[in-house]
């Protein structure tokens, strides 16, 4: 999809459709030309309400206000009304929230994500046909638009959005055809094509390492382990940043099986993998002046006579011992030895993991919120912060110790699960608090988006399945912190 950014008046500018949002039900403004037919056609302009005129070529949408979120799930569901139509090009006039541009930025983003379809199974294709967005200088209120800053944020909207859509392709690809070594597969492709460093672990180099508990998730597969490495290293970076993401390329609980109604979506459980290659990808992309590291832990958990067991005690990276209770928590394992392995290998200001690792966070905050964790206060608060402002729904979940007490083993260091069915979410945060050593202890958080990574129905900007949770939030606090 291209963006023009124009001085011309919208009037002036030819396309097929022109977009006209309705903001906080004015009716009256200058920019509405239809008020009898929107009456008529029983247009309330609600949040998110669409209405297509055919026979004047114009499309209204509702917006509670110009603030960046509800201008932002207006744009996408306008988009999303035009899925299968016949339109390509549009034109729209500017919308900011008393001149801030950031509104300007959420509208672009609308429009990307909310043009999103995953057809790649499909035999008959119901495709966006938009091709060309127009998007006049003139404003909403007749506020001055420098017109180069104006473009700068609609250039970042379009590398975030990309990037979000990237990660949801990559999460939404069926297991068959995305396994640990198809993801690293991505993730090389994706280092030649953005100027990225690319280094991939396979079997003898995770033994050598002695990423043991990884290695005996993935040990039941007929498709074997990677650890993927991106690296973005520009001169002079500001700080240094390490991303840590879940890459379950399917998982099917192993020999604690899940119940077959579960297993379904559960190619979504790469989710927090997928989400730090999309990341990857929009810094290289905005080349920000922080040096950002993004590993991948690739393993996909099947059954079968080599398969791990309860009742093992698995050794990790860091040399602490984990009495396997369950081996439907495979997620924790996997990102033990991967967060060790980071760690060792750069000495972060900031370490965040990414993971779809517990249904109990979905119980906990609902499925369009994540849950972030950690022994920081700060950190976690600004991650909450950073996820409000790109548009992402976040919530800080707290460690106490009596949880923490209930993932203690007698036979080893720690258990893989709670001996308890309540606060799931934050015992499993408090289990890889056991792979944080001390001098990251306290500039680490981890982001359970078990809950947005993956719903099965459209909601905001996002469509039915991948959501590219994780990426918008953690490029806006890149940004943040690349200032």
């Amino acid at each position: 999809m291209n963006f023009e950014l124009t001085i011309a008046k919208t009037a002036e500018i030819e396309a097929d459709l022109e977009l006209i949002f309705v903001i906080d039900n004015d009716f009256k403004h200058r920019f509405v030309q239809d008020k009898k037919l929107l009456k008529k056609a029983g247009f309330s302009a609600a949040q998110d309400e669409t209405c297509l005129l055919i026979e004047k070529n114009r499309l209204y949408v509702g917006a509670t206000s110009l603030a960046s979120a509800p201008m932002r799930t207006a744009a996408a569901n306008a988009l999303k009304s035009l899925i299968g139509k016949n339109y390509k090009s549009i034109k729209v006039s500017t919308y900011t929230n008393q001149g801030c541009i950031y509104s300007l930025r959420a509208m672009v983003e609308g429009f990307i994500l909310g043009a999103y379809t995953f057809e790649t199974y499909k035999s008959k294709k119901n495709e966006s046909k938009i091709k060309h967005i127009t998007l006049s200088i003139d404003e909403y209120n007749g506020v001055e638009i420098d017109i180069e800053k104006a473009s700068e944020q609609i250039h970042k909207a379009q590398i975030i959005a990309d990037a979000t859509n990237f990660t949801r392709d990559i999460v939404n690809t069926t297991p068959d055809d995305c396994y640990p070594d198809v993801m690293a597969s991505i993730a090389e492709g994706l280092a030649e094509e953005t100027g990225l460093k690319c280094k991939v672990l396979k079997p003898k180099a995770l033994k050598k390492e002695k990423m043991e508990t990884l290695l005996a998730v993935a040990r039941a597969s007929r498709h074997k382990p990677r650890v993927i490495h991106l690296t973005h290293k520009p001169k002079n970076a500001k700080i240094k940043v390490t991303l840590v993401g879940k890459g379950l390329t399917y998982d099917s609980g192993g020999l604690s099986l899940k119940p077959a109604d579960y297993m379904v979506t559960m190619k979504s459980d790469k989710s927090g993998g997928s989400a730090v290659m999309g990341i990857m990808k929009a810094i290289s992309e905005m080349d920000l002046p922080i040096e950002v590291h993004g590993f991948v832990g690739a393993v996909e958990n099947m059954i079968g006579g080599d398969a791990y067991k309860p009742d093992d005690v698995l050794v990790a990276k860091n040399g602490k011992t984990i009495e396997i209770r369950n081996t439907d928590a495979e997620g924790r394992l996997v990102l033990a030895d991967v967060l060790c392995y980071a760690q060792q290998e750069v000495k972060a200001d900031y370490i965040f993991d990414f993971a779809t690792l517990t249904g109990a966070c979905v119980v906990g905050v609902g499925h369009y919120t994540s849950g972030v964790m950690g022994n920081n206060d700060e950190v976690k608060a600004m991650v909450v912060k950073e996820a409000k402002n790109s548009g992402e729904l976040a919530t800080a979940l707290d460690f106490n110790p009596y949880l923490k007490k209930t993932i203690k083993s007698e036979i080893a260091d720690v258990c893989n699960i709670s001996n308890t069915r309540y606060g799931g979410a934050i015992t499993a945060g408090q289990f890889l608090s056991e792979f944080i050593d001390k001098k990251h202890s306290d500039k680490w958080a981890h982001i359970d988006i078990a809950g947005p990574a993956f719903v099965e129905h459209s909601w905001g900007e996002n469509p039915h399945g991948a959501s590219g949770a994780g990426v918008r939030m953690m490029v806006k606090l890149l940004e943040k912190l690349a200032k």
